[in-house]
């Protein structure tokens, strides 16, 4: 018998390899990055891309290149660690409410409707400005309000599956509800949490350069492409290049998470299979 491989699409080709560089930039940042990120030549100020640096210095004489490169890592860091925390809570809560159903689900359900009454970017805010601005607190932030889709995709899927026959034969053999949620319901429901994951990590990529921009993420001297944007927003007219480098980057990176995403989603829908 043959076996069929599923064929790959384009946009998972795409997004698959921009993630992929986004991923070893941030891992070699150190060794890629001509200058230090954080060496000032104030005699050289917005001077723009040359031999010597190649995309150009920021108004403190700072290498934009070697600032983007490490900015990397602060991105991939915030949206790995995000995603991790936020899909683990959201996914422990919504099997819970799901497979039990009853008081905990309408509990549960509840909390999840007032956290999305209010706007994402808004509660963040909120939170920053109670906290104070930091890399850890930009990614509590983000976690306390990226949980709940994760919770009530969970739950949906959930309540879908436990109606299946295996559930009802793993129960009517006296299986544990915890071993019924861990290696029967789960596992099946993985798919969409993964592609959830995906477009998560651009969600939380796009917010923490968002937070930055206005002051309350990464503090200077620490490159993130965020405050980059921020201080070169007041050098628009003369030295585009500290904006428009930055933001080609944020671009390329939600554009590859996003197809990714997408892809992943092809690939792991049954229905998209022949």
């Amino acid at each position: 018998m043959r076996l069929r491989l599923p064929r790959l699409g384009l946009k998972l080709w795409v997004g698959g390899g921009l993630t992929l560089a986004l991923l070893a930039t941030a891992l070699l940042a150190p060794w890629l990055a001509p200058h230090s990120p954080t060496a000032q030549h104030l005699f050289e100020g917005l001077e723009r891309p040359g031999r010597a640096h190649l995309l150009g210095q920021d108004r403190l004489g700072r290498d934009i290149l070697s600032r983007i490169l490490h900015g990397t890592r602060i991105s991939v860091y915030v949206g790995v660690v995000t995603v991790l925390l936020a899909a683990g809570i959201g996914t422990l809560l919504g099997a819970l409410a799901g497979y039990f159903r009853g008081s905990l689900d309408e509990l549960l359900m509840r909390l999840v409707d007032i956290f999305l009454a209010f706007p994402g970017i808004l509660l963040a805010i909120a939170l920053m400005g109670v906290l104070g601005p930091s890399l850890g607190n930009v990614i509590l932030a983000l976690v306390v309000m990226g949980w709940v889709g994760y919770a009530r995709l969970v739950r949906g899927q959930v309540l879908a599956a436990r109606q299946l026959d295996y559930v009802t034969a793993a129960q009517a053999l006296g299986a544990r509800p915890r071993r019924v949620i861990a290696r029967h319901l789960l596992p099946n429901v993985l798919s969409p949490v993964i592609v959830e994951a995906t477009f998560g990590m651009a969600g939380a990529i796009l917010a923490e350069a968002g937070l930055s921009f206005l002051g309350l993420g990464v503090q200077p001297p620490t490159p993130s492409w965020g405050s980059m944007l921020n201080e070169g927003r007041h050098y628009l007219l003369v030295a585009p290049h500290l904006t428009l480098f930055p933001g080609f980057a944020i671009m390329l990176t939600i554009l590859g998470f996003n197809f990714l995403g997408d892809g992943l989603h092809d690939l792991l829908n049954p229905r998209q299979r022949r």
